[in-house]
């Protein structure tokens, strides 16, 4: 596979698409993430989150380190995964899910797809995430995943890391 996470696949799980967020997106990335209840655990998100917003977001920084895939339930935006190149050793994935979605299993879902993608594409990449500890659904989801604490602060304030393995 290529140095970057541009040439991710879209995957199917039991119940879910998950599909690279293109900028036709942007209105339905926008809508679903304009939550204050998902942007203050999301420290990038803006409020109020606009479509310009979506755009910037679904456009990345460039030179393929950045990922954000939507997580898709029929024809709804159920919520985004992203996985993001850290040096180069390194991937930190992170995901919201729409509130009208949330508590059904799809981060889990969508985040065991990912993960599963990552390491066969990157085998050599250690996969993390930060988490807040207070933010204990995500954390849950993490867990079953098979990431554990690290005790590790984490780069942004609150969050604590979570290593996969």
């Amino acid at each position: 596979m290529a140095a970057g996470l541009a040439s991710l696949p879209a995957r199917k799980t039991a119940r879910l698409r998950l599909v690279p967020l293109l900028p036709r997106h942007a209105a339905r990335l926008s809508a679903i993430t304009d939550d204050p209840a998902i942007a203050r655990h999301v420290h990038f998100l803006a409020l109020p989150f606009t479509r310009g917003d979506a755009l910037r977001l679904i456009r990345g920084k460039g030179g393929g380190r950045d990922r954000f895939i939507g997580i898709w339930r029929g024809g709804a935006l159920a919520g985004v995964i992203g996985a993001h190149l850290v040096g180069v050793d390194a991937i930190e994935i992170g995901y919201w899910i729409a509130r009208a979605s949330q508590g059904r299993g799809y981060a889990t879902e969508a985040g065991a797809a990912l993960v599963a993608l990552l390491r066969r594409c990157f085998p050599e990449r250690l996969i993390f995430a930060e988490c807040r500890p207070d933010n204990c659904a995500s954390w849950r989801v993490l867990e079953k995943l098979g990431f554990r604490a690290t005790g590790v602060p984490g780069a942004r304030p609150g969050r604590q890391v979570l290593r996969l393995g």
